[in-house]
């Protein structure tokens, strides 16, 4: 295709991304704090190494970022500004906040530059190979635009409305698929001390009505096996759950079970370790318990 992208945030998702628009022919050039990281995905893959955002962003049809939170993207997006020609298209994959891009693309729109949110469900896995479900938002001429881009990197992409939208998707996505955790994580340790096998109980939910991404995919993989490591943090996981609580707010909707499900998460953030998988929240549930899971569970 021969597009110029700048690529901004090679991280454990971008890393994998920014490596499959380089595989379907897009000229790539990748940006990170990490400057290690950068020269090592250059080494390995190919692109071009670039010292800073603004050097990854010049010259390019578009710029990606894939980053932690909405401040760095705003912090991206003041340093990207001068050196992007009008027509140029910021293509936001952060899981981000919706009003604060409402706000960094509205300054882009006085240069002229575009932009749209295009958040990220599927995890470390499911970007290795480009089977990312893509929420977006953004102005439906402008995503005509990006689409060719995220198909690079994502198997299905759901247009979900007006800039700000898909993050707004996104964070109650990660609101539902939390509750599913915690709840599931309970009924789990509820029966092992019961008497019956938390294996066993994993196979009858996901054979039965109570079956949810967590007891398909995380369950068995990451928290029985005791490895906590799918490659999503605790932070990551309660900044959702608090993006979540404030679209609610600014919605004017009463999100009781929302609000109680956020303070758990940040809870297992503070007591744990911030950067600690998500996963491992499955720990605070068993603390609260007094029975750790898997075969044999000790009591605590």
């Amino acid at each position: 295709m021969g597009e110029r992208i700048g690529f901004i945030g090679i991280g454990r998702m971008g890393w994998p991304m920014a490596a499959n628009l380089l595989a379907r022919g897009f000229d790539v050039a990748v940006a990170d704090r990490d400057t290690a990281r950068v020269a090592r995905f250059a080494a390995e893959l190919g692109g071009r190494a670039a010292a800073d955002a603004a050097e990854a962003a010049r010259g390019a049809q578009a710029v990606i970022t894939m980053l932690p939170t909405s401040r760095e993207v705003a912090e991206v997006a003041r340093a990207i500004r001068p050196v992007l020609t009008r027509g140029a298209l910021l293509i936001d994959m952060t899981s981000g906040q919706p009003g604060a891009t409402r706000a960094i693309a509205a300054e882009l729109a006085q240069a002229g530059i575009e932009m749209v949110d295009c958040p990220v469900s599927g995890g470390v896995a499911r970007a290795r190979t480009a089977e990312l479900a893509i929420m977006a938002g953004g102005d439906p001429a402008v995503l005509d635009r990006a689409e060719p881009i995220l198909r690079a990197m994502g198997s299905s992409i759901h247009r979900c409305g007006p800039i700000g939208a898909g993050q707004a998707m996104k964070a109650l996505n990660n609101l539902v698929s939390a509750g599913g955790f915690l709840i599931g994580i309970e009924a789990l340790l509820i029966g092992q001390r019961f008497g019956l096998d938390p294996e066993v109980m994993v196979d009858v939910l996901n054979a039965s009505t109570g079956m949810n991404n967590s007891t398909q995919k995380k369950f068995k993989q990451f928290v029985l096996s005791r490895s906590f490591d799918s490659g999503f943090s605790l932070a990551l996981m309660a900044k959702d759950l608090s993006i979540a609580l404030e679209v609610g707010r600014e919605a004017g909707v009463a999100t009781p079970f929302a609000a109680l499900c956020r303070e758990l998460w940040a809870a297992a953030a503070a007591s744990l370790d911030p950067e600690e998988d998500h996963t491992a929240m499955a720990k605070l549930c068993e603390r609260l318990a007094g029975v750790v899971l898997g075969k044999g569970g000790a009591e605590g």
